[in-house]
């Protein structure tokens, strides 16, 4: 992405109403395998800033994260956070069955990575036998828009293509949904308004102010969090999957 944008991601990540909605989703679908203090070995592939390495992913166990940008990982280690690696996605320095839990977030999608194919190979190898992988990126190529420049959009998923990604590269999947779908109204009326009166805005989403509405975005993606834990969404912004590394005898 775009460098300014690490700068906005790190003063915005720990307050803007999509990343606190988002964590309230993740955490909860942990919970459905993971009780909290369980001592788990975890990867952040692609930490970014290091917001979910620092707060809540620790409470699952040991924290480990990698991003290929060094301007991430100083903000990452400006929140504190020690073990960070500078790496691809497609070739991680780290041997195999090292970790339990592999955590990436927005991140295959980048242009930076070169293939998600292979980075999921490369997650898969890492992982010990019954780890798992827990996976967010956003939805539907259709839905491009500036924020996609912003942050390097190479590529947006549906579950479908996603569903045949992990089953191609190592893993069965244990639960997949769309998710952000009460606000999606909202997101495709934005992504027309920016294709029928163009602006020379160049920022992404997160340049948006939303103001005294930031708790309430909150509150109504927080909402989706037991939907998505119980049961998979039809449709939203964003597809969340949980998968296990396939055994060797499977």
């Amino acid at each position: 992405m775009k460098p300014e944008e690490y700068e906005i991601m790190y003063r915005v990540e720990l307050r803007h109403w999509w990343y606190l909605g988002m964590a309230t989703i993740t955490q909860m679908l942990l919970n459905r395998w993971y009780p909290l203090h369980t001592n788990l070995r975890i990867l952040d592939a692609g930490c970014g800033t290091g917001a979910a390495m620092t707060t809540y992913l620790t409470e699952y166990g040991d924290v480990t994260g990698f991003d290929l940008s060094d301007l991430a990982l100083g903000f990452s280690r400006a929140r504190g956070a020690e073990k960070l690696a500078r790496a691809s996605a497609v070739n991680l320095p780290f041997v195999g069955e090292s970790f339990d839990l592999v955590t990436s977030f927005e991140v295959l999608y980048e242009r930076a990575v070169s293939s998600d194919a292979r980075a999921l190979q490369e997650f898969c190898r890492v992982l010990a036998r019954g780890g798992r992988l827990l996976l967010r990126l956003p939805a539907y190529d259709w839905l491009r828009g500036r924020h996609d420049e912003a942050v390097h959009t190479a590529r947006r998923y549906t579950s479908g293509q996603i569903a045949t990604l992990l089953r191609e590269n190592g893993f069965v999947i244990e639960h997949l949904s769309y998710v952000n779908m009460f606000l999606f109204p909202l997101a495709l009326i934005k992504r027309l308004t920016e294709r029928i009166a163009p602006t020379e805005d160049s920022g992404s989403d997160l340049t948006l102010n939303p103001g005294p509405l930031n708790g309430l975005f909150r509150a109504v993606l927080a909402l989706e969090a037991p939907l998505v834990t119980r049961s998979s969404l039809p449709f939203g912004l964003s597809v969340i999957a949980v998968a296990q590394k396939q055994s060797s005898d499977g």
